[in-house]
C-alpha cells in the first residue's frame, strides 16, 4: 500500500539509488580516470611526435622525409599494403560468406585459424617464415637453385604482412553476416538469381560498410607492422626497410629529428585512419541495428 511505511521507504530508496545507475561522483571519477589515461598515453605522445618532428624547422623535416632511404621505406610500406589488402579482401569475403551462410565440416577449425594471428606473436610468425623459406629452411635450397628470394626481400615482407592482417576483414564481416541471416539470399534464389548475382546484388551491398571498416583496420595494421616484418626483412637500407624499421634504425643512430619526422608521417596516417574508422563505425552500427530489426521481424 502506498501509505505503508515500508512501501514509502522502498520508494524513497528507489529514487536515490538504482542498481543500473552509478552515483554522480562515481561517474565523474571514472570519466576523470579515462581522460587522464588518454591524455598521458595517447595525446601527450602524439603531440610529442609532431613537436619533435618540426622542432628544427620545415627544412630539416622536409630533408628527413625526402632522403632516398626514407622514400624507399615509404614506397615499400605502400607496396606491402597495396598487395596485402586485395588478398585480405578476397579471403575475408570468402571466409565470412562461407562461415555465416553455410554449414560445413571444419567450420570451427576455420574460425580458430582466422584468430591465429591474434594469439601468435608477430616475431614468432616471422621466425616461422624464416624456418620455411630461409636459406637453411625447408625450401631454402630449392629457392636458391631457382634464384627466388623470399626472406630478406619484398615477398617475405608481403607474406609477413599478410599473416598479421588477414583476420581483420573476416572478423568484421562474420558477426554482421550472421546477424543478417540467409533469408534475403534464399528469397533471391527462389526468384531465380544465380550465386554471383546473389553475392553482388544482395550480400555485398548489405555488408559494404563493415567491409570498408575491416579494410581500414587491415591497412592501418599493414603500415604499422614491425615485429614479423623486422624478422624477415634483413634491415637492408633502401631495399627491405619499411617505415617502422627505418624509424628504428635512424633513431638508434641518434638522428632524432629525422626519426620523429618519419614517425609523424605514420602518426598522420593513424589520425586519418581514426577519422575514417569513426565515420565507418557509425555506418556499421546503423547497419547492424537494421539487420537485427529485420531478423526480429
Amino acid at each position: 500500500m502506498p501509505g505503508h511505511p515500508v512501501a514509502s521507504a522502498a520508494l524513497h530508496v528507489d529514487r536515490r539509488w538504482s542498481p543500473t545507475e552509478e552515483s554522480p561522483w562515481v561517474r565523474r571519477v571514472l570519466i576523470g580516470v579515462a581522460l587522464a589515461f588518454m591524455t598521458l598515453f595517447l595525446f601527450v605522445p602524439l603531440v610529442t611526435v609532431f613537436h619533435e618532428a618540426f622542432k628544427k624547422g620545415l627544412e630539416v623535416f622536409a630533408a628527413a622525409v625526402t632522403e632516398p632511404d626514407a622514400l624507399a621505406a615509404v614506397r615499400l610500406t605502400l607496396i606491402a599494403a597495396a598487395i596485402s589488402l586485395p588478398l585480405n579482401l578476397a579471403f575475408g569475403l570468402a571466409a565470412a560468406w562461407s562461415i555465416a551462410k553455410f554449414d560445413f565440416r571444419g567450420k570451427n577449425l576455420l574460425l580458430t585459424l582466422i584468430d591465429l594471428p591474434f594469439s601468435v606473436s608477430p616475431v614468432i610468425a616471422g621466425l616461422v617464415y624464416v624456418l620455411v623459406f630461409g636459406l637453411q629452411g625447408w625450401f631454402g635450397a630449392w629457392l636458391m637453385e631457382h634464384d627466388i628470394k623470399i626472406i630478406f626481400a619484398v615477398p617475405g615482407i608481403v607474406l609477413a604482412t599478410l599473416f598479421i592482417t588477414f583476420p581483420f576483414i573476416a572478423r568484421e564481416l562474420i558477426p554482421l553476416m550472421q546477424a543478417q541471416g540467409v533469408e534475403q539470399e534464399e528469397a533471391a534464389r527462389v526468384l531465380g538469381a544465380g550465386g554471383w548475382q546473389i553475392f553482388w546484388r544482395v550480400t555485398l551491398p548489405n555488408v559494404k560498410w563493415a567491409l570498408l571498416y575491416g579494410v581500414i583496420l587491415s591497412n592501418a595494421r599493414a603500415m604499422g607492422e614491425f615485429g614479423a616484418v623486422s624478422v624477415v626483412s634483413g634491415h637492408i637500407r633502401g631495399m627491405t626497410n619499411t617505415m617502422p624499421l627505418h624509424i628504428e634504425i635512424i633513431y638508434n643512430e641518434y638522428q632524432f629529428a629525422a626519426a620523429f619526422a618519419v614517425a609523424s608521417l605514420l602518426a598522420g596516417l593513424a589520425l586519418v585512419t581514426l577519422v575514417l574508422k569513426y565515420w565507418v563505425e557509425q555506418r556499421v552500427k546503423a547497419q547492424t541495428r537494421a539487420a537485427r530489426a529485420t531478423t526480429e521481424l
